[in-house]
């Protein structure tokens, strides 16, 4: 019998890196996922002839094409439908969404966010950190709920703040892990390993062809390791 496979619609803005990253992973391993959509909100974001180039259906909705936040999120939510995707997974999506898109896409929702959550929500995460004089940053896999980079964790990875790091430099500390951590964590949420309920992300029954995934809530960058500093 043939497995059931997980559909994933991946909303970007610009580059795509995490959804490339995504796709790469996901040619190495043989579990039942797939990518069946790449939306943008922006026409000339980079990531949609990237997109393309994989063999992997993109296109774009302009936001700048609609009178409001509302109309745009009920077209995209529409767009997002037409495919019938199992999890919507935001991979540099730069759009605080309605209440009204998170309510269709209730717990079918995952982004991810450049620092260890709660800490610097929003924008410009590595500047923060750097200004408070912060040893430790981060990336955080969340549940998307209409509070702003506000719901439940379901995955963090602690990376160093080096002494002559600038925020280009950490982010692209942070951005190595992104790429390693994201795959990871949206195959545990599509196989059913990990749940999102009421107390938020719980472990569960894996469906079958997930029987080989390794996951983990918890990764250090690996000059943490090195350091001696485990699990």
């Amino acid at each position: 019998m043939a497995l059931v496979r997980t559909r994933l619609s991946v909303l970007i803005s610009g580059r795509g890196s995490n959804m490339l990253a995504l796709a790469d992973w996901l040619d190495r391993h043989d579990f039942p996922i797939e990518i069946v959509q790449v939306l943008s909100n922006k026409p000339e974001a980079a990531g949609l002839e990237l997109a393309r180039n994989r063999g992997l259906s993109a296109e774009a909705l302009d936001h700048r094409a609609f009178a409001s936040r509302e109309a745009y999120d009920a077209a995209l939510a529409d767009r997002i439908e037409s495919v019938k995707p199992d999890w919507i997974v935001m991979a540099g999506f730069m759009r605080i969404l309605t209440e009204g898109f998170c309510a269709r896409f209730a717990r079918r929702m995952l982004n991810i966010h450049p620092s260890l959550l709660p800490a610097y929500v929003g924008l410009h995460t590595h500047e923060r950190a750097l200004a408070d004089g912060v040893r430790f940053h981060g990336l955080t896999v969340h549940g998307v709920t209409p509070t702003l980079d506000h719901g439940p964790i379901l995955a963090q990875a602690l990376v160093p703040v080096l002494p002559t790091d600038t925020a280009e430099s950490l982010a692209a500390r942070v951005l190595e892990m992104e790429h390693r951590v994201y795959p990871q964590a949206i195959a545990a949420a599509a196989s059913g390993r990990m749940q999102w309920t009421d107390e938020g992300w719980r472990p569960g029954q894996s469906r079958p062809g997930f029987e080989s995934l390794s996951f983990s809530p918890w990764h250090l960058h690996p000059t943490l390791l090195d350091a001696g500093e485990g699990h």
